[in-house]
């Protein structure tokens, strides 16, 4: 028999790519292969190769198809599962490969929409995918789940992957997630393993991430007599011609050379001639970027090789096998066969400053989770207008009542913070009316008991995602355009601008009775925190060349000690001082006790 012979194995994101590489492998071993993605063409065209392999094999597996399932739908994921449970029974092996290269480009011109999309697809695809696949499965069963070595972390050591802040943050928060599951379902005696195979030779990485990496690098810093945001508007028009033969790159450039000149009003043929000479040294420039930043990517290797998609398959097989598994139930793997040469940017220590808040405003964002926040905030906000001051809090109409009567005697209003209009208004206001915003501080507030992640219904679980990863980018986002209007689509504009966005929360869970289910379930979204303000502060200080910095603060301890809202203080009066603008250290650990 077939190593796999009579396993059902659901593959996300399998008409094409890694995904089809693994439903291939697994077919060659028997296996019943499920796929799904949103494109119906691709996921046919698959079929039919795997219903060759097996024919070859002589397994009599099946093979069936859910097109138009995207997995961040909660509806179409959860309804596959229930025909799946109908017509076939159980589901022993599910990967969750499904992704999107998101958006390429500097966190402040990332538009939010597209920030919560990638967030959807690659965390809470994994999260509902698992979720309703653990309902349809048996003792031994296995979520295999695909992620990247760029968030993957060293000890006092957090990988930053500029231009790709929605990506970091999601890939963060899905290895840690794998890791939280495997608490979760240890009970149903199904495992949870997480693989981050480092860079994999694929149409995406090659025609799509280097590429829009290096023309993002071009429109940061403009192109000759081409302006940031018309870079941007011609890069649009020109990376699909990379690759492509002569004839039809000409005729590319020609299209937006025209497109172009009409923008900038340009009507004379020998101008229009000299814009098109210019958009094609553009595009030569992009190549050339995208195969160094390829190039510079396989020295980090020690045989200079990208995996295969085949040789990913390869480990996802292996990883599902029953033994494999049982030793690595819980684990990331590889760790990373990527020796990616960062600066620390994790500390615990933090030195003593004298505060100084006199010059601008702070502003407070607070999402109460529960009355220890309300506090929290209170007694920041009390030192800072002690030491000289001024503060404004905004408190989300999602905090305890009590928010709102405790944080009265500060300037406070209370708000929808999820809206990004509200969160502009409301910025602006504050700069017009009490004065320029030199710091803004969000507190995530703490993560509710909620049980385990994996029984969450999805508006529970969308609701903390909203609470810890979107809500955050939204105000952050929107900080920078209060310290640098107009640096989104005019990236020269950061530079040498200054002032403090901090992240602070949520809390490491504290008590003598906190258990590794308790931590986990934390670190998923710390996890997403940790590379998203590493990534967006390589954008802000080796791009943008600004002293603008985004710090996060994490409270609590691993010993699940009380964490100490004066040791936050002590955090935000260094991070606000300017002492801390030539050190890399941009994630505090305040009450850690590690040196």
């Amino acid at each position: 028999m077939l190593k796999f012979q009579n396993k059902i194995i659901v593959i996300t994101g399998s008409g094409t790519g890694i995904g089809k590489a693994i439903a291939m492998k697994f077919a060659e071993n028997g296996a019943n292969i499920v796929i799904l993605g949103r494109r119906k063409e691709p996921l046919e065209e698959a079929a039919k190769e795997l219903e060759q392999v097996i024919s070859s094999v002589k397994s009599n597996s099946f093979v069936k198809i859910f097109p138009g399932v995207d997995v961040s739908d909660e509806e179409g994921v959860s309804k596959m599962f229930e025909d799946l449970k109908k017509s076939h029974g159980a589901v022993d092996i599910v990967v969750n490969n499904a992704g999107v290269s998101g958006p390429v480009t500097c966190f402040a011109n990332s538009p939010i929409s597209e920030f919560k999309s990638t967030v959807g697809i690659h965390l809470t695809g994994t999260f509902w995918t698992s979720s309703q696949a653990i309902k349809t499965m048996k003792p031994g069963s296995k979520i295999v789940t695909i992620s990247t070595f760029f968030t993957e972390e060293r000890p006092y050591e957090q990988r930053p992957y500029r231009f790709r802040s929605p990506y970091t943050a999601s890939q963060g928060a899905k290895n840690r997630l794998a890791e939280a599951m495997s608490w979760e379902i240890t009970d149903k005696k199904i495992i949870s393993i997480a693989t981050n195979p480092g860079p994999v030779h694929s149409d995406r990485i090659y025609k799509t991430v280097y590429p829009k990496a290096a023309a993002e690098f071009m429109r940061v810093s403009g192109f000759e007599n081409i302006t940031p945001e018309e870079v941007e508007s011609v890069n649009n028009d020109i990376l699909p011609l990379l690759g492509e033969d002569e004839k039809t790159v000409k005729e590319g450039i020609v299209k937006a050379a025209a497109k172009l000149a009409k923008l900038k009003s340009i009507t004379s043929e020998s101008d229009i001639e000299k814009l098109g000479n210019t958009i094609s040294a553009l595009l030569a420039k992009i190549q050339q970027i995208a195969e160094k930043v390829q190039n510079n990517t396989s020295k980090m290797i020690a045989d200079e090789q990208f995996l295969t998609q085949q040789q990913v398959a390869e480990t996802v097989l292996m990883l599902s096998d029953d033994n494999i598994a049982q030793i690595l139930n819980g684990k990331v793997i590889p760790g990373d066969r990527v020796f990616y040469p960062v600066k620390p940017h994790i500390a615990c220590s933090i030195p003593e400053v004298q505060p100084n808040f006199s010059s601008k405003i702070t502003v407070f964002a607070l999402d109460a989770t529960d009355e220890s926040d309300v506090v929290r905030a209170e007694h920041l906000a009390q030192k800072i207008e002690s030491a000289g001051g001024k503060t404004v809090i905004l408190i989300s109409k999602t905090s305890p009542k009590v928010a709102e009567e405790r944080l009265a005697k500060f300037h406070s209003h209370v708000m929808d913070i999820t809206s990004q209009e509200n969160v502009k208004r409301m910025l602006n206001t504050a700069t017009q009316k009490v004065g320029p915003i030199g710091n803004v501080i969000y507190m995530t507030g703490k993560v509710p008991q909620v049980g385990k992640l994996v029984d969450l219904a999805r508006k529970d679980w969308d609701s903390l995602v909203d609470k810890f990863i979107n809500t955050p980018a939204i105000f952050m986002q929107e900080s920078l355009g209060i310290f640098v209007p107009g640096g989104a689509k005019n990236p020269p504009l950061f530079k040498g601008k200054d002032g403090n966005m901090i992240i602070i929360g949520p809390d490491m869970p504290a008590g003598g009775k906190t258990t590794g289910a308790d931590r986990a379930r934390v670190e998923v979204f710390r996890g997403a925190l940790r590379p998203f303000a590493t990534t967006v502060n390589q954008e802000l200080s080796d791009v943008l060349k600004s002293k603008l910095r985004m710090y996060l603060v994490l409270p609590g301890s691993v010993e699940g000690t009380e964490s100490s809202n004066d040791n936050i203080m002590k955090a935000i009066n260094y991070l606000t001082s300017g002492k801390s603008i030539s050190n890399a250290e941009i994630i505090y650990y305040p009450d850690e006790t590690r040196s």
